[in-house]
C-alpha cells in the first residue's frame, strides 16, 4: 500500500493533469504510475461525460461496468460534500443506489442478446451549432453511401455545379431544403451541400423521376443526375441511400421470437383479458398443440415501447386511465411481466407514453420509475432506436434486429402521397420502407422531436437489419424488403376517444412470432 506522501502526491499529480482530483479514500489503492495510468484508462472507458470531476472509491467500485452517462457528477459530489458535513445524509446514499441499479442494468445481458447500439442520455445544453453539426454529420455519413453508387463516382460539389456554362451530365449530392410545383406544372426541389445550394428541376414528362421526386421530403439527403444548366440541373435520376438487398440470415438452432408493442397498461382501454391470454400462452398453458410448440421454443420477447399509458401525455388523459399514479402503472407493468418464465429474456425500449424524454434517441426507462422492471431477472432495457443481435452461435452470427417506436410515422402517413394514398395508417410497412430508402428513422427536421449528438446521428441507419420493428400505429402490418422483415407491432389497448375522433381503428391483440431458422412469421391472435 502506498501511505508515504511521494506516493500520493505523484498520485496526485498524475490525474490532476488529467483534470480530475482524488478524494483522500481512494489515495491508497494508486500505489504508483502504473495503477494510475490503468485506472485512468478504465475510467475513460467507464465514463462518458465531461462533468466528470472527482474519483472517489464509490466510483471506483462501481467502474466493473459501464456507469451511467446521464449521472450528474456534479450533484454527486455536493451529495457527498453534505454527507461528510453530516447534512442530508440520505441523499449520496440514493446516489449509490442509482450507480448499482445501473451497473446491474449493464451487466453482459442473457441467453443470446447483445445489444450492439443503444444511446445514452447526454443532458448537456445544446446551441444552434449543435443543431449545424447534427446535419453536417447525417451529411457525410449518408454521402458516403451514396457514392458508392456507380452514377454517383464522378460527383461534384454544388459551387463547381453553378460554374457550368455549357450543358454536360453532371452527378451531385445534396440535402433536400425547399420543393415547389412550377407554373408549367414542374416540379422544382432546390439542393444544398456544404458548399452551396442549386435548383433541380423534374420535369413531368418524366413521368417515373417525376412521381420520385414528388416523395421526396425536407432534409433527405440523395444523389442527383441530370444535365447541367445556368445555375441549375435538369434531372435525369434520382438514387436513394437505400439499403442493400442480401441473404437472409437462418439460425442453425431453433428458436422463436416475438415481438410487442403499445400495451398501455394504465389505460382503462388496456385488454388485460387479451393480455393474459398471452401471458398463459407463453407459459404453455393454453393454445392449439402447434402454439404450444412455438411457445416451447420462444426464446426472445420485444416490446418495442408504450409499456405504460403514462400521466399527463395529452389533455384529459386522466379521465382515460384506470391507474393514475406513473409508479403504480410500471408496477403493474412488472407484476404482469414477471409470470413470463426467467429463462426468457424480454428486451424493452422506450416509446411516446413511457416516462422518459419525448427527444429522440430516447435513454433507456430511468432507473427510478423501472427499478421493478429491473428487479426481473430477464429484463433487458435499450434506447429507442436500438440495434440487438440475438440467437447468434460459434457457426451463426446472430440475427440484427432494429427496434424503433415509431414516433416519425405520422409526419410521414400525412405528407408523403404514396404512403398516404396506398392505407395510411393502415400500413406500417410503407413506411418502414420509405424509411429505409433514406437510411434514416426521421429525416425530416420536423418529423420527430430529438436531440442532436456530436458522436453520432443515432437515428441513421448505419447497416441493414436482419428484422426491423417498430409499433406506434396500433396496426399490425408483416412485409418483406429486401430480404429485410418489418415488422409493425399491433397493440394492447382498445379504441380510445382520440382515435375515434380521426378515424383511427386500432388491430389490437396480433402478435408475431419469428421462428429463427426459417425465418417464417406466425401472427398469433388473442383478442
Amino acid at each position: 500500500m502506498a501511505t508515504d506522501s511521494a506516493a500520493r502526491k505523484n498520485a496526485i499529480g498524475f490525474f490532476l493533469n488529467k483534470g480530475i482530483l482524488l478524494s483522500d479514500d481512494i489515495l491508497d489503492e494508486l500505489t504508483d504510475i502504473d495503477t494510475c495510468s490503468n485506472a485512468y484508462t478504465s475510467l475513460k472507458e467507464k465514463i462518458n461525460q465531461e462533468r466528470f470531476l472527482v474519483l472517489n472509491k464509490d466510483v471506483s467500485s462501481a467502474m466493473g461496468n459501464r456507469l451511467p452517462s446521464e449521472i450528474n457528477w456534479v450533484d454527486l459530489e455536493k451529495a457527498k460534500a453534505l454527507l461528510e458535513k453530516g447534512k442530508n445524509p440520505s441523499l449520496y446514499g440514493q446516489f449509490l443506489h442509482y450507480l448499482a441499479a445501473q451497473e446491474k442494468n449493464h451487466q453482459q445481458p442473457p441467453n443470446g442478446v447483445v445489444v450492439l447500439s443503444s444511446a445514452t442520455e447526454d443532458s448537456r445544453k445544446r446551441d444552434v451549432q449543435d443543431f449545424v453539426s447534427y446535419f453536417n454529420l447525417r451529411f457525410a455519413a449518408l454521402s458516403k453511401i451514396l457514392l458508392e453508387h456507380p452514377e454517383l463516382r464522378q460527383t461534384i460539389a454544388i459551387n463547381k455545379a453553378l460554374t457550368k456554362k455549357e450543358r454536360e451530365n453532371i452527378a451531385i449530392i445534396g440535402m433536400v431544403s425547399e420543393k415547389r410545383v412550377t407554373k408549367n406544372g414542374n416540379l422544382s426541389v432546390t439542393l444544398e451541400d456544404p458548399t452551396g445550394s442549386i435548383r433541380v428541376l423534374f420535369s413531368k414528362n418524366k413521368q417515373e423521376t417525376y412521381e420520385q421526386a414528388k416523395a421526396l421530403v425536407f432534409d433527405e439527403v440523395v444523389g442527383i443526375t441530370g444535365t447541367s444548366a445556368d445555375k441549375a440541373i435538369f434531372a435525369n435520376q434520382i438514387i436513394l441511400p437505400g439499403v442493400i438487398k442480401k441473404e437472409p440470415k437462418k439460425s442453425d438452432m431453433p428458436g422463436y421470437a416475438l415481438f410487442l408493442s403499445d400495451l398501455h397498461i394504465g389505460s382503462q382501454k388496456f385488454l388485460h383479458e387479451a393480455f393474459e391470454k398471452l401471458l398463459s400462452w407463453i407459459c404453455g398453458e393454453s393454445g392449439t398443440e402447434q402454439q404450444r410448440e412455438i411457445a416451447s421454443q420462444l426464446k426472445y420477447i420485444f416490446i418495442v415501447g408504450d409499456l405504460v399509458d403514462g400521466v399527463g401525455i395529452y389533455p384529459g388523459q386522466e379521465k382515460e386511465l384506470a391507474i393514475q399514479d406513473i409508479y403504480d402503472q410500471y408496477r403493474e407493468c412488472a407484476r404482469l411481466l414477471s409470470k413470463i418464465p426467467s429463462t426468457i429474456p424480454i428486451i424493452i425500449c422506450a416509446g411516446n407514453h413511457d416516462a422518459v424524454r419525448l427527444a429522440e434517441p430516447q435513454p433507456m426507462l430511468y432507473n427510478d420509475l423501472a427499478e421493478p422492471l429491473l428487479k426481473l431477472p430477464n429484463v433487458i432495457l435499450v434506447s429507442n432506436p436500438s440495434v440487438v443481435n440475438i440467437h447468434s452461435s460459434p457457426t451463426f452470427p446472430g440475427i440484427n434486429i432494429l427496434l424503433y417506436h415509431g414516433y416519425s410515422f405520422d409526419y410521414y402517413i400525412a405528407n408523403v402521397d404514396e404512403i398516404r394514398n396506398n392505407g395510411g395508417y393502415d400500413r406500417a410497412d410503407l413506411v418502414m420502407k420509405f424509411l429505409l430508402q433514406r437510411r434514416h428513422l426521421a429525416p425530416t427536421h420536423n418529423s420527430t422531436v430529438y436531440t442532436p449528438t456530436t458522436d453520432k446521428d443515432h437515428l441513421f441507419i448505419s447497416q441493414s437489419p436482419d428484422i426491423f420493428v417498430t409499433g406506434h400505429l396500433h396496426k399490425s402490418a408483416i412485409a418483406n424488403y429486401k430480404n429485410i422483415t418489418l415488422i409493425g407491432g399491433s397493440c394492447f389497448q382498445g379504441r380510445t376517444a382520440f382515435q375515434e375522433k380521426v378515424g383511427h381503428n386500432p388491430d389490437p391483440g396480433k402478435v408475431p412470432a419469428v421462428n429463427l431458422q426459417t425465418r417464417e412469421i406466425k401472427v398469433l391472435r388473442f383478442c
